[in-house]
């Protein structure tokens, strides 16, 4: 693909290395964010940034989080004897959207994939270990959300 300038064509090469964009759709976000208000790139630009950067794990359920503690656990009103585990944020989203789940959450970082290198000890298992077995542990039902692929299993 042929472009008229260098900057567009860097920007589709980025956009496009993001997930299930291709390069048209990359070149139609670009064009889309160069006819936009200035501002509206640069509040885009800001948030990724800021995403990028500021964005923490839980230092309890390893989902995403803007502090220490992500507000899934922080928030008393949940039912923290039931651990809803799952094997990425996707998950957690997904899950929370429906709005009948009422638990907190383990987010393991994956599946296991011996083909992929990713075994126990690349996820979030022992933690999640350490989290049931601890003595102050109040969790009294572990619901397992991972996808039923051989992967999963």
């Amino acid at each position: 693909m042929d472009f008229p300038s260098k900057l567009i064509e860097n920007a589709v090469v980025e956009l496009a290395r993001l997930p299930g964009i291709g390069k048209k759709t990359a070149l139609r976000l670009a064009l889309h964010l160069l006819k936009a208000e200035t501002d509206t790139t640069a509040n885009l630009a800001e948030a990724l940034a800021k995403m990028r950067f500021d964005i923490t794990y839980c230092g309890t359920c390893h989902s995403i989080s803007d502090s220490a503690e992500c507000g899934i656990c922080a928030n008393q009103l949940r039912d923290h004897s039931t651990v809803c585990v799952v094997a990425d944020v996707r998950d957690v989203i997904a899950i929370e959207n429906t709005g009948q789940y009422q638990g907190v959450y383990h987010v393991l970082g994956g599946v296991i994939s011996p083909i992929e290198g990713v075994g126990p000890a690349d996820l979030q298992v022992d933690s999640l270990v350490a989290r049931t077995t601890a003595e102050e542990s109040e969790i009294r039902e572990i619901i397992l959300a991972i996808s039923p692929t051989m992967e999963g299993d």
